[in-house]
């Protein structure tokens, strides 16, 4: 009876030591893992002259598990159409997958769509002096992996307006954040 009474508080430190074990696991991969701010700048463009410019930032991990962030910034614009008033979705909209960062350079997965409706002067411009009907939405969607330099600005996306001769352009800045 004794063996056992002895054998059951063993194997209750055991169990415990154990535990404590795998507890500590998460804190050496989280160490592992790396950090970076990516600052995307949304920025119109006419005749090489920079019009409006914003920017959007977020802390991203690169970790297999859970590398993904989103931006989400926008408005419900209401429109009458028919006699019935509906809201349409406008702004900004982000995704983001840190994959690896390989000699100074990281490489990342970004999914990026902005919404806008243009001002009151340029749809009156647009459409010789005014309309009452909706208004005209614009929509840039951009899809694609790319490459950066850690810490410099690099322009990833660009497109041509359809009606104007302004262009829309997307930079990246990644910095890494130091650890502990």
């Amino acid at each position: 009876m004794r063996t056992i009474l002895m054998t059951v508080p063993t194997m209750a430190f055991l169990t415990m030591a154990s535990s404590a074990g795998l507890a500590q696991a998460p804190e050496k991969s989280a160490e592992a893992q790396k950090f970076y701010k990516l600052e995307f700048t949304l920025k119109e463009v006419d005749a090489g002259k920079v019009l409006n410019a914003r920017s959007y930032s977020v802390i991203a991990v690169q970790d297999p598990k859970s590398n993904r962030v989103s931006i989400r910034a926008g408005a419900k614009v209401p429109v009458n159409v028919g006699g019935n008033v509906n809201f349409w979705d406008v702004g900004v909209n982000i995704d983001c997958y840190v994959l690896a960062e390989v000699d100074g350079r990281l490489s990342l997965s970004i999914t990026a769509d902005v919404t806008s409706t243009p001002t009151t002067a340029e749809s009156a411009g647009q459409a010789g002096g005014g309309t009452s009907g909706p208004p005209t939405i614009r929509q840039n969607r951009w899809v694609s992996v790319v490459t950066i330099p850690l810490r410099k600005p690099t322009l990833v996306f660009a497109s041509d307006d359809l009606v104007s001769k302004r262009q829309m352009q997307m930079d990246i800045t990644a910095t890494p954040i130091a650890g502990k």
